[in-house]
């Protein structure tokens, strides 16, 4: 049975996951400054590099979670603020932080409160954004995902809407070692709604500790 899965989420030991102030030149807003420190572990990777179209990269623990994220994923679900710094009414000239290729290569779905056409881009990435909800976009991305599994790409909101709605079957947390003091934390607004979900999977690397949390199989979620 396909699964709704969360991969490549990184917190800070005090649960932030990004930052305040997001805007074009500052996608994770504050945490950008002096540079994106969150997702150095990712960018450092040889799927990070990929992801820029450059090679090298580091080939070790950090890479083989990093690409366990895109196996088996049809489709992905990603909150508007992940689409772009733009509130409000749409600017039609944006389009993502990814370029004409964006490195998902499969339909993926905005959730948003202003309607927009589809965007078609290179590479079979199709930007779909879904103004009825998340239970909306879920059933369109499974449908897209035709048996794979779909991926929620984050932020933090767009998780935790999932989350308290019992949707999630697994995540992969990724626990930088810094302190960011302000910005979304990942886990906060969810209730009791991680009771139910076990650690699978506890692992570290030489920068950073990955934590793989699915549904316990005695229940609960």
């Amino acid at each position: 049975m396909a699964k709704l899965r969360v991969h490549n989420i990184s917190i800070s030991v005090d649960g932030y996951a990004a930052g305040l102030n997001q805007t074009r030149e500052k996608p994770f807003g504050d945490v950008d400054v002096p540079g994106p420190r969150l997702h150095d572990w990712m960018f450092a990777t040889r799927f990070g590099h990929e992801m820029f179209g450059k090679p090298g990269g580091g080939e070790g623990i950090d890479n083989v979670f990093a690409t366990a994220g895109d196996d088996n994923i049809g489709a992905t679900i990603m909150g508007r603020n992940m689409f772009g710094p733009i509130r409000g009414e749409w600017d039609d000239e944006w389009k993502g932080w990814w370029g004409d290729t964006p490195p998902y290569h499969h339909p993926v779905f905005v959730l948003t409160h202003h309607a927009r056409e589809p965007i078609p881009m290179s590479g079979g990435t199709t930007f779909h954004f879904v103004t009825n909800g998340i239970q909306a976009a879920l059933e369109r991305a499974m449908e897209a995902a035709n048996g794979a599994d779909v991926r929620i790409g984050g932020g933090a909101s767009t998780i935790q809407q999932y989350l308290r709605a019992g949707l999630v079957d697994e995540m992969h947390i990724v626990i930088v070692p810094i302190l960011l003091g302000a910005g979304e934390r990942l886990f906060d607004n969810v209730d009791r709604a991680m009771v139910g979900y076990e650690c699978v999977e506890l692992v570290a690397s030489t920068g950073v500790v990955h934590v793989r949390m699915a549904r316990s199989s005695t229940g609960g979620g």
